[in-house]
This record gives C-alpha cells, structure tokens and sequence, in this order.
C-alpha cells in the first residue's frame, strides 16, 4: 500500500516536471518566431536624395502664407457667403455679423442731424430778428428816444444769436461725423478679404457666435497656384543651413516621387517645435530653425494644403550669386 502511494506521488511529480519543462519550451519557440520575423515598415521610408543630407519635417501652405481671417468684433454670424475652394479678390465680402444695434444707433444719429438742421435754421431767424431790432434802433433818426444801454443791448443780442448759429453749425456736424463714424462700424462688420487666393477653410456657420479670440479662425485664405514649404530644422542641425541649399520634399506616405524646392528664406528666429496638428500648446522641449522653400504644385500626385512632408536639405551644395538672385526674387514674390 506505502509502495502505491509512494508510486503515484513520485509520477505526479515526474508529470508537473514534464508539463513544465514543455510550457517553456513552448514559450521559447513562440519567442524565437516572434524575433526572427521582423516584418518591414507599412510604407518604406524615403531615401536620402544628397550624399550630406539635412532632415526636416514641414507643411505644406500658401506661398504667401495661409491668412486666419478674424472678426473686428465679437458677434452673432448673419450670413456667409463664400464656401470652401472659393477664388475671392481684394475687398470681396466673405461673412457678415449681426448689426442691428449700429442700425438703430445709426437712426438716432440721422435724427439728430435733422434735429441740428433745423436749429440752423431757427438760429439763422433769430440772427435776422436781432440783425433787424439792432438796425431799428442804431437807424432811429432822434437819438434821444432811445438809451444808449439799449443800443448796446441789441447788439449784444446779435452777437449772441450769431454765436448761437456758429454751435448749431458745429452741432450738425458733430451729428453728421457721428453718422459716418456708426456707417464706418455697420461696414466693419462685413468682413473682406485683405488679399486675393482661395477659401482653404470655413469654421463658421450661419446662427453661430465669433469670438475674438477664438480657437480655430473664422475662415483660412490662401493662394493655391503656389504653395511654399515650412520646413522645422532641429537646433542641433541648424548650424549646418545655408541659405540657397537645394531641396526635396517627398509627402507622407510617398517616397517614390520627390519634389524639387527652392529656397526662399531662412526664419531668423529660432523657435520652439510645434506639432504639426497646428495646436499651439502642443510643444516639445526641441527648438527649430525654419526654412521656407517654394515649389511648383505638380499635377500628379496631387497635393493638398497643410499635408506633412519629409525635406531633406542638400548640406553641401550653396546657390551661386545667380541663385541667391532667385531666391531673393522669389522672397518678393512672396513679399507681394
């Protein structure tokens, strides 16, 4: 009996042993497989185009940057009225606000120029009344009839009517500045576009309020015929840019067609990285020089306005004069 009991401890344990050793075995097959298949990225990253290469991330935007349109002031949006991919012109209206209040104060100040004519015009009597009173008793033929605190009475009465005419006149047109001044508010109220391109971004609604400050703007201009590239140069990368580097872009998610740039401008001012969602309290504790390169939209594939691309700067090559001559003609271009 001791020798049975003896016999089904000691194989319990031999099998624990066995169910162990293959459970390890298992998870070391299972680890080995998991490292010997590496799989290849999704999509191959693009490969350095220069022997020197300077790498960069950057946006893409308008070549005369992308205007965030905003509100002189804040109100409730009455209408809208272009849309999106919409061409405007200078002085083009874009939206309207809510002006009914510089309505009715327009009125009140209509009404007092009218107010302000019509004193003129009692002004104007009483200046001819006093006029003729004076005349009647300067004119008087015996002088005796009359004193001379009367004669100086009547003149001080014209003089006085004359005064009073001189404030009705400035009274009307202190009314009519106040009726150009609430015309000039109702108008700033229809906001234009200050530059001529293309509607890239409508964030506002018909019935819906604009702030000021508000996180998103109002609308987004920019001109699509050419689009320019902001390219962020990591600080410790910096001192290897020169201004008229060559360039090339390729978009993400396609590294088999590279975008020729040229160069622009270098951003003086070195600032902290900012994430490429446009989110402004999104930071890094990196700083980024930037470098602007413009470039000639392609056909195929197309590109889209605030799409992400990888720029890889030639460190080696400095435009000649001739190509510094370029890179400042495009600055103007930019400039206008």
């Amino acid at each position: 009996m001791n020798f049975l009991a003896k016999l089904i401890r000691n194989l319990t344990f031999v099998i624990a042993l066995g169910g162990f050793v293959s459970v390890a075995l298992l998870l070391q097959k299972i680890k080995a497989e998991d490292q010997a298949k590496i799989l290849p990225p999704p999509v191959a990253p693009a490969t350095k185009p220069f022997a020197s290469t300077v790498a960069a991330t950057g946006i893409l935007e308008a070549l005369s940057e992308n205007v965030s349109i905003g509100v002189p002031a804040a109100g409730l949006v009455t209408e809208v009225l272009v849309k999106v991919n919409d061409n405007v012109k200078v002085n083009d209206p874009l939206f309207r606000l809510d002006d009914r209040d510089f309505q009715a104060t327009l009125l009140r100040h209509r009404a007092m120029v009218e107010v302000s004519k019509a004193n003129i015009e009692v002004a104007r009597a009483t200046v001819v009344k006093q006029e003729d009173l004076y005349k009647r008793v300067r004119d008087m033929p015996d002088r005796r009839a009359i004193s001379e605190d009367e004669v100086r009475q009547r003149e001080n009465d014209v003089n006085v009517a004359k005064a009073q005419l001189a404030a009705s006149n400035a009274q009307l047109l202190a009314s009519e500045a106040d009726v150009k001044q609430t015309e000039l508010l109702i108008q700033r109220l229809t906001v234009r576009a200050p530059r001529e391109g293309t509607i890239l971004q409508v964030n506002i609604r018909a019935g819906e309020y604009a702030a000021t400050a508000p996180k998103s703007p109002a609308m987004v201009l920019g001109d699509l015929d050419r689009l320019q590239v902001r390219a962020d140069v990591d600080e410790q990368n910096a001192t290897r840019v020169r201004p008229g580097q060559a360039a090339k872009a390729f978009i993400k998610g396609d590294t088999t067609n590279p975008i020729p740039l040229q160069f622009v401008r270098v951003e003086p001012y070195v600032i902290p990285k900012v994430s490429l969602t446009g989110a402004s309290t999104e930071r890094v504790d990196t700083r980024v020089l930037q470098v602007i390169y413009s470039l000639q939209r392609p056909k195929d594939p197309p590109i889209y306005v605030g799409q992400q691309v990888d720029v890889f700067i030639d460190a080696a090559s400095v435009a000649s004069g001739s190509g510094s001559a370029g890179a400042k003609a495009e600055e103007k271009t930019a400039a206008k």
